[in-house]
């Protein structure tokens, strides 16, 4: 009988844009000279891991690695066809990408201003930025903020070859439903944040994976939220909140 896995749409939550966009942040990188061979280097290590994660990575981040692909062909190998006497200006490969990140990066911006607008209008308000360590956490945390919180975590305490070997359960032995509700009992009776690795911390990989999916869908419902202060700093996860609950 074929293995009946839990799968979690990505692009219901981010996009290859948004993953890009996530990269440039992360690694410093000035929108208009993206160094290509890196950045397709890190897109398709992400693209592994959510495989890996069991994540279902959308038809939109293939089409994306083929394209960073073929741009990074055509950086490292010019074209070598003009003659040493020609002084025509080849058209950069990256360009048509920038000015693809920079148009994304305004529709993100009005998205953002309308949401807020929205949620003024039906005053709804969120938790207050909470203070940890005297610093305050006021970023929401993207899919990739804890992916690679998640691989932080398992670089730091390899599994044993016996929890290896877990990985093979399979995923309906293990109901998201069940642990999602064990992380919304967990919330219940916590008053501040808690830590993303204490929340995901279980006997196993596999468990750890299968909250990890069961977090990614509570904050798809908007039940908890994950927040963040600065890329590669601890996440921390907090129940959502509105003013039905107040």
């Amino acid at each position: 009988m074929m293995e009946n896995k839990y799968h979690i749409k990505v692009d219901g939550f981010e996009g290859p844009m948004d993953l890009l966009l996530h990269l440039i942040q992360r690694l410093e990188i000035d929108i208009h000279d993206i160094p290509v061979a890196e950045i397709t280097d890190q897109y398709m290590n992400y693209i592994h891991r959510m495989a890996e994660l069991e994540l279902d990575v959308a038809s939109e981040y293939l089409v994306m690695a083929a394209t960073l692909l073929a741009i990074k062909s055509k950086v490292l190998l010019p074209n070598q066809s003009l003659e040493p006497e020609e002084t025509e200006v080849e058209e950069d490969p990256r360009e048509e990408l920038v000015e693809r990140l920079k148009e994304y990066q305004k529709y993100k911006s009005a998205a953002q201003t309308l949401r807020e607008k929205e949620t003024e209008d039906n005053e709804v308000y969120t938790r207050d930025p909470m203070e940890v360590g005297g610093e305050t956490l006021e970023q929401e945390a993207t899919v990739f903020d804890m992916v690679d919180a998640l691989y932080r975590m398992f670089n730091k305490t390899p599994p044993s070859p016996e929890k290896d070997r877990e990985t093979s359960v399979k995923r309906e032995e293990m109901p998201i439903q069940l642990t999602m509700d064990r992380i919304m009992k967990e919330m219940d009776a916590r008053t501040d944040g808690v830590p993303f690795e204490q929340l995901i911390s279980v006997r196993s990989r596999t468990e750890t994976v299968t909250t990890f999916l069961a977090m990614l869908e509570l904050i798809k419902n908007h039940r908890i939220t994950c927040v963040q202060n600065n890329h590669f700093e601890g996440l921390y996860v907090y129940k959502w909140e509105d003013n039905d609950e107040r």
